[in-house]
């Protein structure tokens, strides 16, 4: 089978052909740096990682570029607030957010270009949309006029033109032809950064910025372009138009991510409701986080609960614990064994990592059992097909990434590893139904200040308050 995927453009799941064979072009909306990141931001940033990681899998060479929106209204209203520049406000929260991506085990990109380092292409950009009549300058600032684009505009968002609100991307209208028509470039303002440009002193809006900086690493066109759903209007939009508009062709497909809720409403700063990942990171370790965030179909939406969390971690050692057993009579594992043709089918499917985490799950079952009847050749097999379809989605325990993760000090990991092993071995003597060794586990367990706690998706453990 195959690669298809979902592309919100045509609403289908669509056979993925690259423009070139053997070679992936992918753009991924990435921060707008005016706070640290919480967990909806970060699942976006994982989710595109696995899909890179599958197609490196299917051995493509992948040209993966995420940006950073280093200047935005939000960045400037933050550094007011603070009374400090604008470039502290952007730097502090970017690191926050690189170390996020890296301490979750998302790949470095290709490339990560900031807005503003790509001014120039911006200016080009406006220019040639302004002789093509799409475009035009009115008191210092410059806007994308919709209606001469009317045709197309809102087709990726499924929207018709007469039924659009006021861009409200400006603090009025009046300097539109149409409220509508949305800013390219805001003309300068006291006490905000500008950059000079032909048609005045001022500083990008936010759309301008992510054609210029895609299809000058990417080309005039590109393979997938990415972001949160919550994207799709006005930001993945605008963008669209502006770049076809242009004369670029700019995305061949579009993936959107589901968002993050809590208590029913989306994850954001302004509701106060964000889950920075810092405190995640008191909670569970950060494979775990992962595979939290992984675990379901990445267009799903995903209401947060601690419960929920504590499950996928107790989902996540049961995987580990396998594997840390297995690797005790293991030592060489084949990087290269094949995949089950059920796991690459899931991923194949328009990236099912729920399907593909059962196949993880039912061979680790499998593992289990061909470890308890000592059959080594066969927990070979399963040990080398459970860490190859771990590495794909980024979650393989023995990686590098997660052995050097975790708190500072390194005794959660360690803690986690013990009791994993510890309750797959209450595991499978409940299931031979030595229940006098498993409830004697249970008491070591508790006297080291370990409790566990059965439920329907297996045991949970948790350190004694």
């Amino acid at each position: 089978m195959s690669l298809h995927l979902y592309d919100t453009s045509t609403r289908t799941v669509r056979e993925f052909v690259p423009i070139e064979p053997g070679k992936v072009s992918i753009y991924l909306c990435g921060a707008t740096v005016q706070a640290p990141p919480h967990i909806g931001h970060i699942r976006s940033g994982v989710n595109f990682d696995v899909l890179r990681r599958w197609l490196t899998r299917c051995e493509f060479d992948v040209t993966f570029c995420r940006n950073v929106t280093d200047i935005d209204d939000k960045i400037i209203r933050v550094a007011g607030q603070e009374g400090v520049p604008w470039f502290v406000v952007a730097e502090r929260n970017q690191r926050a957010f690189s170390w996020a991506y890296q301490v979750l085990g998302c790949l470095p990109p290709t490339v990560e270009p900031r807005a503003t380092g790509h001014v120039p292409e911006m200016i080009e950009l406006m220019r040639r949309l302004i002789d093509r009549g799409h475009a035009y300058a009115s008191e210092g600032d410059v806007y994308f006029d919709v209606v001469s684009y009317a045709d197309r505009y809102g087709s990726l968002s499924n929207q018709r033109l007469e039924n659009m609100r006021p861009a409200g991307d400006t603090e009025a209208d009046t300097a539109k032809r149409d409220p509508r028509d949305f800013a390219l470039w805001k003309g300068a303002k006291p006490g905000e950064p500008t950059w000079p440009t032909p048609w005045g002193p001022g500083r990008p809006g936010w759309h301008l910025e992510c054609s210029a900086m895609a299809t000058k690493y990417l080309g005039e066109t590109f393979d997938i372009h990415g972001g949160g759903v919550d994207l799709i209007f006005p930001h993945h939009e605008n963008e669209l138009t502006q770049s076809q508009a242009a004369g670029d062709g700019f995305a061949r497909y579009w993936m959107h991510n589901g968002l993050l809720a809590m208590g029913g409403e989306k994850m954001s700063k302004s509701l106060g409701n964000s889950l920075l990942i810092p405190e995640m990171l008191k909670k569970v370790r950060p494979v775990e986080l992962r595979y939290y965030l992984v675990a379901p179909h990445y267009r799903s939406r995903i209401d947060y609960s601690d419960e929920a969390l504590q499950e996928a971690a107790a989902a996540y050692r049961r995987i580990e614990g396998f594997v840390t057993r297995a690797a005790e009579v293991i030592h060489d594992v084949d990087a290269h064994a094949p995949l089950p043709v059920e796991f690459a089918a899931a991923l194949d499917d328009d990236l099912g990592v729920p399907q593909a985490l059962a196949i993880v799950h039912e061979v680790v079952r499998e593992g289990n059992v061909a470890l308890a009847q000592g059959n080594k050749e066969q927990v070979a097999r399963l040990l080398a097909e459970t860490q190859n379809m771990l590495d794909v989605l980024g979650l393989d325990p023995r990686s590098p990434q997660w052995r050097s993760s975790g708190d500072d000090s390194g005794l959660r990991m360690t803690i986690d590893s013990l009791v994993a092993v510890a309750l797959e071995q209450r595991q499978a003597a409940r299931a031979r139904k030595d229940y006098a060794a498993a409830d004697a586990i249970r008491d070591q367990l508790a006297a080291a200040g370990i409790l566990v706690e059965d439920t329907p998706s297996g045991p949970r453990w948790e350190m004694a308050r």
